[in-house]
This record gives structure tokens, sequence and C-alpha cells, in this order.
């Protein structure tokens, strides 16, 4: 009896794992919805819409579909031991968005609020090689639709999204291949690199990214093609639970999550 207890608790303990909240706070249902979110936002500073987007998605303001985690397998070879580490990281289904599965809208932000974000829901961004396997693992795969003018407005960023959904036609599952990702990378640490963002991403259905690595635009510039994605800080290892930290601490495990010579920077400053 007492064995089956445990067997049970196991099981149930591993469920409540597999379906890890992003956000456990319930939405507020007069909380602005993605249309309402960018009507308010299309004369706000860069400044204005970040701290209205923080506050609205720490507050739950997401759309339920968001909430739940998705499961992506990584590797990395392990040539000392002639094998290959596998990991599960899990990972948002599309990018971080604002209202209800009715009207909702994702939203461009800067590294900063990315970040602020992140670590209220002990989460971390992605780096490239999170990207591209990301993408991998997508179920819904979109052309990517570039555009042009006015490219940090709020208004092209809703136009943009209502693009996206009028190519996603109702398919559901994890989606890629729309957004350039704000990333991590040791370019970040080079001089002059200090007050950068990082984007990278936005695959072409080849597999190709539009966007190779990029740093050359200031923290706080951010247009219409970018995209927030977050991960879970508790990551399987071989089947053992580590958080991110001790992921990136470790000689060799680091390389799970990143395809770069080493992993020093693993989060934005604000």
């Amino acid at each position: 009896m007492i064995r089956l207890c445990i067997l049970l608790s196991v099981v149930f303990l591993s469920a409540c794992v597999q379906k890890k909240l992003l956000i456990a706070t319930e939405r507020n249902p007069n909380a602005v919805k993605g249309s309402v979110f960018y009507a308010g936002a299309a004369g706000m500073s860069w400044q204005q819409r970040d701290s209205f987007a923080v506050e609205e998605i720490l507050k739950g303001n997401v759309p339920d579909f968001l909430r739940t985690f998705v499961p992506v397998s990584i590797s990395v070879f392990d040539s000392a031991a002639s094998k290959n580490i596998t990991a599960v990281v899990y990972v948002t289904k599309d990018y971080l968005s604002i209202g209800t599965n009715d009207d909702w809208a994702r939203v461009p932000l800067t590294p900063m609020a990315a970040q602020r974000i992140a670590d209220s829901l002990h989460c971390f961004l992605p780096t490239r090689k999170l990207v591209n396997d990301i993408y991998r693992a997508a179920v819904v795969k979109l052309e990517p639709v570039p555009m042009y003018a006015l490219r940090d407005s709020s208004p092209t960023m809703y136009q943009h999204h209502l693009i996206i959904e009028g190519q996603r036609k109702q398919q559901h599952g994890l989606i890629a291949g729309i957004k350039k990702d704000v990333v991590l990378t040791e370019q970040l640490k080079l001089p002059g690199k200090e007050n950068k963002v990082a984007i990278y991403g936005w695959h072409y259905l080849t597999g190709k990214p539009i966007q190779p690595v990029y740093t050359g635009h200031i923290n706080w510039y951010v247009d219409y093609s970018h995209g927030i994605r977050l991960i879970w800080q508790q990551i399987k290892v071989n089947g053992k639970w580590m958080n991110y930290a001790a992921v990136v601490a470790h000689p060799l495990l680091y390389r799970l999550l990143t395809d770069e010579a080493s992993f020093s920077f693993t989060r934005y400053p604000y």
C-alpha cells in the first residue's frame, strides 16, 4: 500500500511538471484584449509600450494556449564518452502575447522587458541553437512576411500579427518561422556591444534563417519582426531535472543550450 502511494505521488508530481504553467495567475476577464492593447499602444513611446506589456503579462493577461509549456528535445555529442547526451527543454508554444484565445496579439519587446518577464516567470531566453532546435520541433512552420514601412510602430506590429494569423489558418501547436527571436549570445560580451540587443531566426520553409545573429541595434530598438520566446528554467537532462544555471555552469552540458564556444552571457541586464 505504501509503495502504491509513493508510486502515485511520483506519477502525480511528474504530471504536474509536464503541465508546468508559464503563469498561474488567472486572467482578469476585464483585462484588455489584444486589439485593445494595440489601440492603446498606438500613441505610446517604446518605454510606455514595454511597461504596459510587462504589467499586463505579469498580471496574467495572456491567452490560455500560451500558459502551458511544450517539450522540445535537444542533444549534444559527448566525444569523450562517444555518446549523445539528451535533454528536454520546455518552451512557450508561441511568442509572448496579450489577450484571450479569441482576441490576442503577439507583442515585440525590448530585451530588458523580456528579461524582466522571464525572471518573474522562472524562465530564460533562447540562444541561436535553441531557436534552431525549436524550429525543427515546430509543427506549424510559416513563411516569413517582411514589412518595410514604419517597422517600429505599434500599428505595424499589430498588422504583422494579423498577417501571421491569416497564414496560420487555425493550425495549432508549436509554431516557428514567424519572428526573429531575441537571443542570448557571447557576441554581446564584445567591446561596444554592452547596450545592444541580439536577434536571430525568422526561418524560411527551407530551414534557413533570414536573420543571422545580429547585434547592431541599440537595446531599446524593437520592430514588428521581433519575438520573445520563453524557456522554463527546469531542464530534464538524461532523465534528471537540472536548473538552467547548473546546466550553464557545467563544462559539457552547457553545449546543450548553445553552439558557441562558451556561454557566459546568460541574461540581459535591466
